[in-house]
C-alpha cells in the first residue's frame, strides 16, 4: 500500500534516517527524520497560483513540539498545545532563515512548512532534525528550491569540536553553535560561546559545514528515489528597457538621496523619487506598475552597492570600518535597579535591569518537564522607533529572535546563582532604530547590568557587519545602517568581551558565503567591538560594588539537611510564621540552602537569627534574648534562639523570693536568660537572675549556697533480709502476704513532698528537675 523510500546514514556516531511515502502523502513533500528515538515530521505544501497583485514571497515556517512525544500532558489549565512558545518561535526562525534565500527571485507562490516533533528521547535535540526534515521535504516537493541544505550543531570541549552534543554536553562545554549550509557555502550561523577566539569560532563554523555535507548527500539520495517533477517557472519579460527608462527618470534623484546622512531627510527624498516614478507609470497596466516599483528598488540597491564597491563611500559618508558616534549614559532612570541609555548614530535603546527573588523566576513547561530560568531578556520594538504608525502589542517573531540573540551574548558572562542569588530581568526598549538594534541591546544591557551591581565577568559589546558581494569583489561593512542591511547581502552580528566572542549570528541573502569572507568579517568585527567597548567604559567601566537602594537584598545560608523539617514546620507553620513576623521572604531548597530576601536589612537579620535559633544548639553558660511564652505555678517557659524553649524556675527569676510568677512576668515579655543546664533529654534549664535585664551582662551569683542535708542514719538490717544489697549493705525485712512484715526503713526527718502525705497520692509531685531539688 505504501510506496516508502528511505535513506539512512551514520552521522556523529548515530544513525540518521530520512523516510517518505508513508505519512502525509497529500502534502507536496513530507519527510520523517529520525535520530536515536527522536522523530520529526515535516510536511510542505505550496499554492499552485499567485494572488493578484502579490509582489513578495509568502513563506511560513511552523515548528511545534508535541507534549505526547515525551510522554507528557501539558501543564496549566488548557491541556493541549496552544500558541507557539518562545522556543518554538526561535526554532521556526532557525528553519526559515537558511531556506528563504534559496527560492528564485520572482517566485511568489505561498508555501507552508510545518514541522512537528512526534517523539523525543531526551537526548537528541529535535531542532537540527526539524531543519534537516524541512530541507528534505522541500527538495522532494518539486517546488523551485535551490537546495538542499544540511545542518549541524557543534560543541567545544577541552579544545576539541564535538558534533551534535546533547543539551547537557553543550552546557558543560564552551560552545553551542548551529550552522546551516549548502554544498558550497554557509547560509546561517547561530551560537553562544564562552569568550572564544575568532579562530576557534571560524573553525567551528567550517567543522559544521563539513559535517553538513553528509546530510546534503543523504537528501540527494532520497530525492533521486522520491522527488516529484519540478515546477515549471515562468520566464519574466525582458525588463532592461523599463529599467533604463526609470534610471534616466529618477537615477540622479536616488543618487542624491543616498548622499543625505540624515535618515529622515533621506527617506523623504527617496519617497519623492519613488512617487515620481509611479506617476510616470500611471498609464501602464497594473502588472507593469508592479514591475516598475520593484525595478526602482533594484535601482536603489545598484546605486548604493556600486558606490561602496567602486568608491568605498557608504550612505552616511563613513568608511567601511568606521563606527558611528556613540553616547552612553548609566543610571538613566532613578527608580530602576539598573539602567542605561545607549545611542549609536540613529539607533538607541533604554535598557533596564530588575533584580528579583527566586519566586520571580520564569517557569517553562517543555518536553523535558518543568524548568526555571533566572535570567530573562525582553526586547521591544515600538513603531515610533522608525517614525512609523503600526501595530503595538505583544512581541512578534523578530522581537523574540532579537531578544534571544542579546540573551546569548550576555548569558556567558553572568555570575552563577550561587555567586549572585537573584532573578535578573533585562528589558530593552528601542526608541530609535537605524541598524542593529539587537547589538545596541547587548551594549545597553551590559551597562544596565553593571549599573545594577550584577557582577559580570567582563563588559560585553556587539556590532553588526554587512556585506556587498558582486562576483569576486566584496566589501565588509562595520556597524551597518538599516538601508545597508536591506540592500546588502549579509547580516553578520558579533558580540563579545575583551577576551573573546560570546555570540555569533549570521544571515545570508545570497547562496552563502565563503571562509575567506567570514575570516575578514570576524577580524573587522573584533576591531569594531573593541572601539565600542572603549566608548562604553567611559560611562561605566566596571560593576558597581553596591546594589540599588530599591533592589531587594538576598542573604544565603546553608543548614544541615536534617534540620530542613524543623525550619519548615508541620504544614509549613514555622516558615510562614517567620515570613509573617519578620517581613522577609524565605526560600529553602532540598539541599538545605536558604535564601532570605528583603529590601530592609533588619528584616533579613531577624529572619536569619530566627532560623539560626532553630538549627543551632544551645550552649551552657551562654546568654540569649528570649520571650516568655507560658506561665506556670513553678516558673515560666521562655522561647529563645527562635525555636527553642527552656524553663526559668521560680527560684531563678530573681534573687528575692517570688511568691507568684505572674506578678513578675507576663506572656510575650522580652527577657534575657542564661543557659544553666541541658539534660540528656534536651530539656533546658534557664536563669534570669544572673543576667542584667537591661544590658544583658552576666551578674555574679550572690545567692548563698544551700545548706547540706543531714546525713541519713544507718538503716540496719531488715528481718528476714533478702540478702546483700547491690551497694554492699544488708536489706532487711521481707515481703509476703499483704503489705510488709517487719519494721519499715528509718527515713529520719526527711521532709515530705508538697501535695500530700508520704503514703498518699499527691495532686502534683514535681520532679526534681522542675523544683530545682537536684541534690
Amino acid at each position: 500500500m505504501f510506496n516508502t523510500k528511505k535513506v539512512a546514514i551514520e552521522w556523529g556516531g548515530k544513525t540518521l534516517t530520512l523516510e517518505t511515502g508513508k505519512v502525509a502523502r497529500q502534502a507536496d513533500g513530507a519527510v520523517i527524520a529520525t535520530l536515536g528515538e527522536t522523530v520529526v515530521l515535516c510536511a510542505v505544501t505550496a499554492a499552485k497560483t499567485v494572488k493578484e497583485g502579490q509582489d513578495f514571497f509568502p513563506l511560513t515556517v511552523h515548528y511545534q513540539e508535541k507534549f505526547s512525544s515525551a510522554g507528557r500532558i501539558p501543564g496549566g489549565f488548557f491541556k493541549r498545545e496552544r500558541g507557539a512558545t518562545e522556543r518554538e518561535t526561535l526554532i521556526s526562525r532557525l528553519i526559515d532563515r537558511p531556506i528563504r534565500p534559496l527560492f528564485p527571485e520572482g517566485f511568489y507562490n505561498e508555501i507552508n512548512c510545518i514541522c512537528q516533533v512526534l517523539s523525543y528521547d531526551g537526548e537528541n535535540e529535535p531542532d537540527i532534525l526539524a531543519l534537516v526534515a524541512a530541507s528534505a521535504a522541500l527538495t522532494i516537493s518539486g517546488v523551485p528550491f535551490m537546495g538542499p541544505i544540511g545542518a549541524a550543531r557543534v560543541g567545544y570541549v577541552d579544545g576539541e569540536y564535538q558534533l551534535n552534543p546533547t543539551d547537557a554536553e553543550a552546557l558543560a562545554g564552551d560552545l553551542d553553535l548551529v550552522v546551516a549550509a549548502t554544498h558550497d557555502a554557509v547560509m546561517m550561523v547561530e551560537s553562544e560561546a564562552k569568550e572564544l577566539s575568532e579562530e576557534v569560532m571560524l573553525g567551528a563554523v567550517m567543522y559544521a559545514h563539513k559535517a553538513s555535507q553528509q546530510i546534503i548527500d543523504a537528501i540527494i539520495d532520497l530525492a533521486e528515489q522520491a522527488a516529484k517533477d519540478p515546477w515549471e517557472l515562468k520566464v519574466g519579460d525582458d525588463q532592461k528597457a523599463v529599467k533604463a527608462e526609470l534610471k534616466k527618470l529618477v537615477g540622479k534623484d536616488i543618487t542624491a538621496a543616498y548622499k543625505l546622512t540624515d535618515k529622515q531627510q533621506r527617506q523623504t527624498a527617496l519617497g519623492e523619487a519613488r512617487a515620481k516614478a509611479k506617476a510616470a507609470m500611471a498609464e501602464r497596466s497594473p502588472q507593469e506598475q508592479l514591475v516598475a516599483a520593484k525595478l526602482v528598488k533594484k535601482l536603489e540597491a545598484e546605486i548604493v552597492r556600486t558606490a561602496i564597491l567602486k568608491d568605498g563611500r557608504r550612505i552616511d559618508g563613513r568608511s567601511t570600518t568606521q563606527i558611528r558616534p556613540i553616547e552612553a549614559e548609566v543610571h538613566f532612570l532613578p527608580r530602576s535597579h539598573g539602567s542605561a541609555l545607549f545611542t549609536r548614530g540613529e539607533t538607541q535603546t533604554i535598557a533596564t535591569t530588575t533584580l528579583g527573588t527566586r519566586d520571580a523566576e520564569q517557569m517553562i513547561d517543555g518536553l523535558n518537564g518543568l524548568s526555571y530560568q533566572h535570567f530573562m531578556l525582553h526586547y521591544n520594538f515600538p513603531p515610533y522607533s522608525v517614525g512609523e504608525v503600526g501595530r503595538f502589542g505583544a512581541p512578534g517573531r523578530r522581537e523574540i529572535g532579537h531578544g534571544k540573540l542579546a540573551w546569548r551574548a550576555l548569558h556567558p558572562v553572568l555570575p552563577t546563582k550561587e555567586e549572585f542569588p537573584y532573578t535578573i530581568r533585562v528589558t530593552s526598549d528601542i526608541t530609535e532604530s537605524n541598524g542593529s538594534s539587537s547589538m545596541a541591546t547587548v551594549c545597553g544591557g551590559s551597562l544596565s547590568l553593571m549599573d545594577a551591581g550584577v557582577p559580570l565577568k567582563r563588559p560585553v559589546s556587539g556590532i553588526a557587519m554587512g556585506l556587498i558581494l558582486e562576483g569576486k569583489d566584496f566589501a565588509v561593512l562595520s556597524d551597518i545602517l538599516g538601508d545597508e542591511d536591506h540592500l546588502g547581502d549579509m547580516d553578520f552580528k558579533v558580540a563579545g568581551t575583551s577576551e573573546g566572542i560570546t555570540s555569533l549570528q549570521m544571515d545570508i541573502k545570497i547562496a552563502g558565503i565563503t571562509e575567506e569572507i567570514m575570516k575578514v568579517a570576524l577580524a573587522q568585527a573584533k576591531e569594531g567591538r573593541a572601539h565600542i567597548l572603549g566608548e562604553m567604559n567611559k560611562a561605566l567601566g566596571e560593576t558597581r560594588t553596591e546594589l540599588s537602594a530599591h533592589a531587594p537584598r538576598i542573604e544565603t545560608m546553608t543548614i544541615d539537611k536534617s534540620k530542613i523539617r524543623d525550619v519548615i514546620g508541620t504544614g509549613g507553620k514555622v516558615i510562614r510564621e517567620i515570613v509573617a513576623t519578620t517581613g522577609a521572604k524565605v526560600d529553602i531548597d532540598d539541599e538545605g540552602v536558604i535564601k532570605i530576601s528583603s529590601s530592609d536589612g533588619s528584616q533579613i537579620e531577624a529572619a536569619m537569627n530566627w532560623i539560626k535559633g532553630i538549627v543551632e544548639e544551645a550552649e551552657v553558660g551562654k546568654i540569649y534574648n528570649g520571650k516568655v511564652v507560658n506561665l506556670v505555678d513553678f516558673g515560666a517557659f521562655v522561647n529563645f534562639m527562635g525555636g527553642k524553649d527552656g524553663l526559668v524556675h521560680v527560684s531563678e527569676i530573681k534573687n528575692e523570693r517570688v511568691e507568684k510568677v505572674s506578678d513578675v512576668l507576663s506572656e510575650g515579655q522580652e527577657v534575657k536568660v542564661k543557659v544553666l543546664e541541658i539534660d540528656p533529654r534536651g530539656k533546658v534549664r534557664l536563669s534570669m537572675r544572673v543576667v542584667d535585664q537591661e544590658t544583658g551582662e552576666e551578674l555574679e551569683d550572690n545567692r548563698p549556697a544551700r545548706e547540706p542535708r543531714e546525713p541519713r542514719g544507718d538503716r540496719g538490717p531488715r528481718e528476714g533480709g533478702r540478702g546483700p544489697r547491690r551497694d554492699g549493705g544488708d536489706r532487711g525485712g521481707e515481703r509476703g502476704g499483704e503489705g510488709r512484715s517487719g519494721p519499715r526503713r528509718d527515713r529520719g526527718d526527711r521532709p515530705r513532698r508538697e501535695g500530700g502525705e508520704q503514703g498518699g497520692s499527691p495532686e502534683f509531685a514535681a520532679p526534681a528537675f522542675l523544683t530545682g531539688d537536684r541534690d
